[in-house]
């Protein structure tokens, strides 16, 4: 993929008291490059308990490659694609929310878990636009997929 049609991606995943945060983080690695960085912040739940979030953001165009290279096997892009004016708000942003679970085993599929918000290019910055350019770039993502098997 030549052309990254993104300004950024931002990961998020929160690490709940119950939970191991390595492991949160290793799942949240799935998705990025080996030189992206993880902030972290520690927050207190209504009933006291420590829950923390870990986020990065990608802006470079190798790094949002590796981050749709990754998200590109998911096996519901179909369903992602006749979803995207859903996904898509008025801001130009795509939301996808994937299973934690399975990325910490290194499987790509939507659940809950990772939210990933990526700010589609659009010009004009209008939903529409960036509706059609996620729907371009989902479906040449699902078609190179496609072609390696």
């Amino acid at each position: 993929m030549a052309k990254v049609p993104f300004h950024y991606v931002d990961l998020r995943a929160f690490a709940y008291a119950t939970e191991d945060e390595k492991r949160v983080a290793d799942a949240l690695r799935t998705f990025l490059p080996e030189d992206a960085e993880l902030d972290r912040v520690e927050n207190v739940g209504h009933h006291g308990d420590r829950i923390v979030v870990l986020s990065a953001r990608v802006e470079n165009a190798d790094g949002m490659r590796h981050v749709l290279d990754r998200l590109s096997g998911l096996d519901e892009v179909d369903r992602v694609i006749d979803e995207l004016d859903q996904r898509v708000d008025d801001n130009c942003a795509l939301f996808l929310r994937v299973d934690k679970q399975a990325a910490f085993r290194g499987e790509v599929r939507l659940g809950p878990g990772i939210t990933v918000r990526a700010k589609v290019e659009a010009y004009p910055a209008k939903k529409e636009a960036a509706v059609e350019n996620a729907r371009e770039t989902l479906s040449r993502l699902r078609d190179d997929g496609d072609d390696e098997t």
